[in-house]
């Protein structure tokens, strides 16, 4: 059986993301600490008024969260929680997935094994030309051909898998849809595939916005294909994020003498797999696609939503977390801490944490032996720490000191 929210719970959820330095790590750092996003609302203003030197932060109102879910409604958006049924399996696997997905179009599609194709918003006219062939073969062996939605190869790439469902990753929401030009093809899209979103209804995409995007692209797919891509183009981090994700990474070569593949070239270099043809990516997905016990998951079939009962604890909707081979030994380690570590309050346990980070980050394994206190009070230190903006979190789980604003 799926778990669910309730439309409490999902509206609560709704206004702790939408809350002043929340993202999607803070935001499942918070569900696991208190246990749901109530809770967290009500114990997040006692926890920074603990935390010294915390910088003041505003909730986001349950009215303004109530407005956005009545405006999506009648959008027919409808907002995913991360862990239920309808939420993609491939992009949930991801570090920092949005806890909410505001979803347009048909859900079924994100259920579906998916590529993305990425490229110049400038392209070449043999660049489109690929773009367009390739999605339409990866289309036709029912691989959904996800993309940004962005004008040149993704435009292409996005009208060519029209016929059997593509996904558009939004930079904005989906009442600005960017670049607007795109309107009548978003709304091709949402006919059998799908737009994606995890900011605000309202929300003007800037540009710090679109790297954001791009890992919610990659996220989605088990290979991501880079058709062109000059030097410092968005679609290489695209690139970068898939290859952090462990998902396969392709690039389409191109002439030394045009800027436009020199991001791809640059790509093949440092290991991407060659694409010239469509069966090059059909080839590597196939193994995957068929159940190999890795992702064998990500493409079960999804129960209706009337199949499905309320799950009250939402900090399930995460599952439990599995101990890596080099983490297990931390629970005997915790007991022996404990025998020996002084014995500190939680305000106390936040001085000393913030006192022991500096610029270069470092696991939680490493601060707590350093500290000598168990990881459970370092990790609720660091979230308190984080919220009050007196610490960052980087990938693989690890903090350091936040940098001072300019």
């Amino acid at each position: 059986m799926s778990a669910l929210l309730t439309d409490e719970q999902r509206l609560d959820w709704l206004q702790l993301i939408r809350s002043e330095n929340v993202g999607p790590r803070t935001f499942r750092a918070l569900i696991n600490k208190f246990g749901g996003a109530r809770a967290a609302l009500e114990g997040l203003p006692d926890l920074l008024r603990h935390a010294t030197g915390a910088r003041a932060i505003r909730l986001f109102s349950r009215d303004d969260a109530a407005r956005e879910m009545d405006a999506a409604r009648k959008m027919g958006v409808v907002f995913v929680a991360l862990g239920e049924a309808h939420y993609p399996a491939a992009l949930r696997a991801i570090d920092a997935a949005p806890p909410l997905l505001a979803v347009k179009g048909d859900l079924a599609s994100l259920a579906r094994p998916c590529a993305a194709i990425v490229g110049s918003r400038n392209a070449s006219a043999a660049g489109l030309a690929f773009a367009e062939k390739l999605a339409r073969s990866l289309s036709a062996e029912r691989i959904v051909v996800v993309s940004g939605l962005a004008r040149g190869v993704d435009a292409a790439a996005h009208r060519a898998s029209l016929a059997h469902g593509t996904i558009a990753a939004l930079a904005g929401g989906h009442a600005r849809l960017y670049p607007s030009e795109h309107a009548d093809l978003a709304a091709q899209i949402c006919e059998r595939g799908a737009l994606v979103s995890e900011m605000p209804l309202e929300w003007e995409p800037r540009g710090r916005d679109f790297p954001r995007r791009n890992r919610i692209v990659s996220g989605l797919s088990l290979a991501s294909v880079v058709v062109e891509a000059a030097r410092r183009s968005g679609s290489l981090i695209t690139a970068r994020f898939a290859a952090e994700q462990g998902r396969e990474v392709f690039a389409v070569p191109g002439s030394p003498l045009d800027p436009r593949a020199e991001g791809t070239n640059d790509l093949l270099r440092e290991g991407a797999q060659f694409c010239t043809r469509p069966e090059d990516v059909i080839a590597a997905l196939a193994p995957l696609i068929e159940g190999a016990a890795p992702r064998a998951d990500l493409f079960q079939e999804t129960a209706p939503a009337h199949e499905t009962e309320p799950l009250w604890e939402e900090s399930d909707l995460f599952g439990a977390a599995q101990p890596s081979p080099r983490t297990a030994p931390d629970h005997e380690m915790d007991e022996e801490r404990a025998a020996y570590a002084p014995a500190v309050d939680d305000q106390d346990a936040r001085a000393m944490i913030a006192a022991m980070l500096g610029p270069t980050p470092i696991a939680v394994d490493d601060l707590a032996r350093a500290a000598r206190l168990p990881a459970p009070a370092v990790l609720t230190a660091l979230v308190e720490l984080e919220m009050a903006g007196l610490t960052e979190r980087h990938a693989g789980g690890r903090f350091s000191a936040a940098r001072p604003r300019s």
